[in-house]
């Protein structure tokens, strides 16, 4: 019944209630809204990438497993885009410190690909020319320490530089740089001949031409496929220089 109270089965008018009781009743009631009204929401305060410790700390803190200890360091690492509260763009992620941590996983453990992976796949991948340009440096600088087995991440580089950045002599020049150093027989043919691609299409063609005429007669190209294909595109380029 509208207007009534249940007691023990029998209803009573609201009218029966005692006047303290109502007012206890509302005052409770506005303490509560008034509480939850002031209540600050709660603060996530961004905390920035500190500065890694020298190797040989960490080494001594890793009681001597350093390749555990960089896949550790990964952990942390990614994990600190996702602090109590809040998740940081990686545009808000100290570049210059970021490189410094991932050289520091490299050094605890050079045959790791991770940390390469995360700065041409992950940090490079922020749709923010500055950023990405540190990370190609990175890579760059990096590939040079074992060019044999980075090359790939070096060939992603060329292609953020030439695809992302439209910057084509930044390609370029990435791209010159993988082919005269990752000269190991398990670097594709592909990879080590993005910058005669990239010399196409930056309308270079004669320079392109030349490039493969000149591979082609030093008689490095032992696989007749790639010979082939090689000879198939030096007729092409030919054609289009006409």
């Amino acid at each position: 019944m509208a207007g009534a109270l249940f007691e023990s089965g029998k209803t009573r008018a609201w009218s029966a209630v005692p006047a303290w009781l109502v007012a206890v009743f509302l005052f409770v009631l506005v303490l509560q809204l008034g509480w939850a009204s002031l209540r600050m929401p709660p603060q996530a305060d961004i905390s920035d990438l500190p500065a890694p410790p020298p190797p040989a700390y960490l080494r001594f803190a890793g009681i001597g497993d350093d390749v555990f200890l960089s896949k550790a360091l990964v952990l942390w690492l990614q994990g600190h885009d996702y602090q109590p509260g809040i998740s940081l763009s990686y545009r808000e992620l100290d570049y210059d410190r970021l490189i410094e941590w991932l050289d520091t996983i490299l050094i605890l453990d050079p045959e790791s690909q991770y940390p390469l992976l995360l700065a041409s796949r992950v940090y490079g991948d922020v749709n923010e020319p500055d950023r990405q340009r540190k990370m190609l440096d990175f890579i760059a600088a990096r590939f040079m320490d074992y060019p044999a087995e980075r090359w790939r991440w070096m060939a992603h580089a060329v292609y953020v530089a030439r695809h992302r950045l439209d910057d084509n002599d930044l390609a370029l020049k990435l791209a010159r740089i993988l082919a005269d150093n990752a000269t190991s027989d398990n670097v594709p043919f592909w990879a080590r001949q993005m910058h005669i691609y990239i010399l196409e299409d930056m309308g270079q063609l004669e320079a392109a031409r030349i490039l493969l005429g000149g591979l082609i007669d030093s008689g490095e190209i032992e696989d007749p496929n790639e010979l082939r294909f090689l000879m198939k595109r030096l007729r092409d380029l030919e054609e289009r220089n006409r």
